[in-house]
């Protein structure tokens, strides 16, 4: 075989992904006659996924390092509902109450993690027992719907940035600055990385395949930012490429992000190498505490009130959102760009499913399939790895 061939064998799964993406999309926009990339329905899928992405930067981690968290649905209700509390309730202004949400999503992490990491209680059971613990303060701290929110709160989820630089004809001039920096970015981040691999005497990517990758990539950056630009950037968006960023750098660039994958790899392995397993998990439940925090804003904000019923399944939208971007079930391998795709995914199969007014039950039996389908093709081609 030819470098090329080799190289798209090894990486199939991660191309296959990206490819599911786009034929998703392009079925959906044809049996919805164009109505799925409509301007404000491109803006609705960000806003009304973003808790699913946030959850899914968390919930990687936690997967990479051989865990699994089944309380982040919980504490979404139970911190938003506390944040609604201290705004509607207690007069708080919302940085404040943004700022003890983020603090109690840590100490509940921190919490978990304890049970996890240093009395070795399997994290299926700790999350699940956390699962109904914080489902049931949810009900009690708010019973009834918490309203009266700040305007400048449910802007979060809600809102958009406003057109400041004007606009270019019909499109916004900040989104297009935003998605040209996007782009410049994106192609920057490649090339460094290409050239460290290199520098190191490590694999890269044949040439075309990386030319093309960048191309595609910019050219649907740029689609995006175009129907985007038709009306303006949501300012969840912000928040949610903020830490796409920065996650990716922790996982790929600093030694706790070694760490997490060298635990899920091989845990035993790890601990001989001289890593601090422990230590580890922990910080991986305190960081999936902080995130769920900041989900739980996400979904307060876009709700305009705290509601006990608030992340009903969002465990299960995370989780299947990392299985289908790529991550194994046994641990070791997964990216938060797989996630976020697998998100994606989710996200676009729930609205081209609404819009073609497919009732909610066989919405959740479609994405049932198709985790399970991308679960299938994750252990069926280790199998045929092994045995090549």
């Amino acid at each position: 075989m030819n470098t090329v061939t080799e190289y798209l064998g090894r990486n199939a799964r991660q191309y296959g992904i990206v490819g599911a993406l786009l034929l998703i999309v392009l079925l959906f926009q044809w049996m919805t006659g164009g109505r799925l990339l409509l301007p404000d329905n491109i803006i609705s899928l960000i806003q009304q996924n973003a808790y699913v992405m946030i959850l899914a930067i968390g919930m990687v981690m936690v997967i990479v390092a051989g865990h699994i968290d089944l309380s982040v649905g919980s504490l979404v209700a139970f911190i938003g509902g506390a944040a609604a509390i201290m705004m509607a309730d207690w007069g708080w202004g919302w940085p404040a109450a943004i700022l003890v949400s983020l603090v109690l999503g840590l100490l509940i992490g921190a919490w978990q993690g304890f049970w996890v990491a240093y009395l070795g209680i399997p994290a299926f059971i700790v999350t699940l027992a956390g699962m109904l613990i914080f489902r049931g303060l949810a009900i009690v701290i708010v019973g009834e719907t918490k309203a009266g929110l700040p305007q400048e709160f449910i802007a979060i989820a809600g809102g958009e940035l406003p057109s400041v630089l004007g606009f270019a004809g019909a499109l916004d001039a900040l989104t297009l600055l935003i998605g040209v920096l996007g782009m410049a970015g994106f192609v920057f981040s490649q090339w460094r990385a290409r050239r460290g691999l290199i520098k190191h005497d490590l694999a890269v990517e044949p040439m075309g395949i990386f030319l093309a990758k960048n191309v595609v990539v910019v050219v649907l950056i740029g689609i995006l930012t175009y129907w985007i630009a038709l009306r303006a950037t949501p300012i969840v968006l912000l928040v949610v490429g903020g830490l796409v960023l920065l996650f990716t750098f922790v996982l790929s660039r600093t030694v706790f992000g070694r760490h997490i994958y060298a635990v899920g790899g091989n845990r035993h392995a790890a601990e001989l190498s001289g890593v601090r397993t422990r230590l580890t998990d922990f910080m991986i439940f305190v960081n999936m505490g902080l995130l769920s925090a900041v989900a739980a804003i996400v979904t307060t904000s876009r709700a305009g009130a705290g509601v006990a019923a608030a992340g009903q399944l969002y465990e299960l939208d995370a989780i299947a959102a990392c299985f289908i971007g790529g991550c194994a079930v046994r641990g070791g391998v997964g990216r938060i760009s797989g996630a976020m795709i697998g998100a994606l995914i989710m996200g676009v199969l729930n609205m081209g499913l609404s819009i073609l007014a497919v009732d909610a039950a066989w919405q959740q039996t479609i994405k049932g399939l198709v985790l399970l389908l991308a679960v299938a093709l994750d252990i069926v081609s280790k199998r045929r790895g092994a045995y090549a």
